[in-house]
C-alpha cells in the first residue's frame, strides 16, 4: 500500500519530464527547420544539440523539483484518506478525515464521513436491536416459564389432587367398613390400588413437562432413547421403536420434534391407557416422518376439545407448523391413536 501511495508523487515528476522531453523535441525540430531553411551563421548542428540538450537538462531539475514539492501536499492527502479507510475497517467509524481546500480529494473525504457517521448509527442501532432482542428473548421465556407453571399447577389440580383426594376419602371408608363388612372393604381397597396407580401414572406424565427442553449435545434419536429408556422403568408399557440417525437436523426443529413426542408420550400415560407403544423416527427422500401410535382407549376427536387431551394435541400441532410439517392425527373410540407427523427436510448432499 505504501509503495502504491508513494508512485504517485514519481508518476507526477514523470509526467513533468515527459513535458520537458517533448518540448526539448519540439525546440529540437524547431532549430533544425531553422537552420535548414535561413541557414544563420549563430546556429550550427553542435549548438541546436547543445541549446537542446541544455534545455531539456536544465528543465529536468527544475521538473524534478516542483514535481516533488508541488506532490507532496497531494500524497499527503492520499495518505490522509488511506489512514481514514483502515480506521474505517477497523471498526473505529467515529474517525473523520479532515481536509482544509476544496477538490476530488475534498470530495472523497467528505464522503467518507458521511459514510462513516451512517456506519456509527448502524452499528449503535444493531446494539440497541440486540439489546431490546435479548430482553424480549429473556420476557419471552419468563412468559413461557409462568405459563408452563400454571398449566402444571392446573392439571395437578385437575387431576393429582382430585384423584389424592378422593384415596383419603376413599380409605376412611375402608377403615369405617373393615371390621364390620371385610368383603366390602377389599373390594374398596381395589378401587384404592387403582386410583393410586392412576395418580402415579398421571404424576409421571406430568414429570415429563419437568425435563430440560434443550436435548444439550444429545440427537434426537438419542435423547428419545434416553426418555424412553427412563419410562420403561416406571411404567409397564411396552414400547416398539424404530429411529434413523439423522445428521445436519437444524436444532430448532430437533427440539420442536423432541418436545412433540414428549407431548405425545405425556397424553398416552395419562389418557390412553395403552399397553403397548410404537415410535417411528424415519429420514426418507424429502422428509421426516414421525409416527407416534398406541392401542389404547382412542377417544372421539369431535369431542376432544371441550378436554384436557385437546390442549395437548393442539401443542404437538402448532409444534409441527412452526417446522413446516404437517400433522394428522386418527383415532377412534377403543381403537388406539396414531399420530404422523412429516416435517420437510434436504440432506447436505441433495444440497450440494
Amino acid at each position: 500500500m505504501y509503495y502504491k501511495l508513494n508512485s504517485i508523487r514519481y508518476r507526477f515528476i514523470q509526467a513533468q519530464l515527459y513535458t520537458i522531453l517533448f518540448t526539448s523535441l519540439v525546440m529540437l525540430v524547431i532549430l533544425t527547420i531553422i537552420d535548414v531553411i535561413f541557414n544563420p551563421i549563430w546556429l550550427s548542428q553542435l549548438n541546436i544539440v547543445l541549446l537542446s540538450g541544455t534545455y531539456f537538462f536544465l528543465g529536468s531539475l527544475i521538473a524534478v523539483l516542483i514535481g516533488f514539492r508541488s506532490s507532496g501536499h497531494l500524497k499527503s492527502e492520499i495518505d490522509d484518506l488511506s489512514v481514514m479507510i483502515m480506521q474505517l475497517s477497523r471498526g473505529n467509524y467515529r474517525s473523520r478525515f479532515n481536509y482544509e481546500t476544496d477538490g476530488e480529494i475534498a470530495r472523497i473525504g467528505t464522503e467518507l464521513n458521511d459514510l462513516a457517521k451512517k456506519l456509527d448509527d448502524q452499528v449503535r442501532y444493531l446494539q440497541r436491536l440486540a439489546d431490546e432482542k435479548a430482553a424480549f428473548a429473556e420476557s419471552a421465556h419468563k412468559m413461557a416459564t409462568i405459563e408452563e407453571r400454571q398449566r402444571l399447577a392446573r392439571d395437578l389440580h385437575d387431576s393429582v389432587s382430585q384423584q389424592l383426594f378422593a384415596l383419603t376419602m376413599m380409605s376412611k371408608a375402608v377403615l369405617r367398613t373393615l371390621e364390620k363388612n371385610p368383603e366390602k372393604a377389599r373390594a374398596q381397597m381395589v378401587e384404592v390400588a387403582e386410583s393410586a396407580m392412576k395418580a402415579q401414572t398421571e404424576m409421571r406424565a406430568l414429570l415429563l413437562h419437568l425435563r430440560p427442553i434443550h436435548l444439550s449435545d444429545q440427537s434426537l434419536r438419542d435423547g428419545i432413547s434416553n426418555l424412553i429408556a427412563e419410562l420403561k422403568t416406571k411404567c409397564a408399557i411396552e414400547f416398539n421403536m424404530k429411529m434413523d440417525d439423522i445428521e445436519h437436523l437444524p436444532k430448532f426443529t430437533e427440539e420442536h420434534l423432541f418436545r412433540i413426542i414428549q407431548e405425545g408420550l405425556s397424553n398416552i400415560l395419562r389418557h390412553a391407557n395403552a399397553t403397548k407403544v410404537k415410535i417411528l423416527l424415519l429420514q426418507e427422500a424429502q422428509h421426516i416422518f414421525v409416527h407416534l401410535a398406541d392401542n389404547g382407549k382412542g377417544f372421539d376427536w369431535d369431542l376432544a376439545d371441550q378436554k384436557q387431551t385437546s390442549y395437548g394435541l393442539k401443542t404437538m400441532r402448532e409444534r409441527s407448523e412452526e417446522i413446516g410439517g404437517q400433522f394428522i392425527l386418527r383415532t377412534k373410540q377403543g381403537e388406539g391413536t396414531y399420530i404422523d407427523i412429516r416435517v420437510p427436510y434436504q440432506c447436505q448432499e441433495e444440497i450440494k
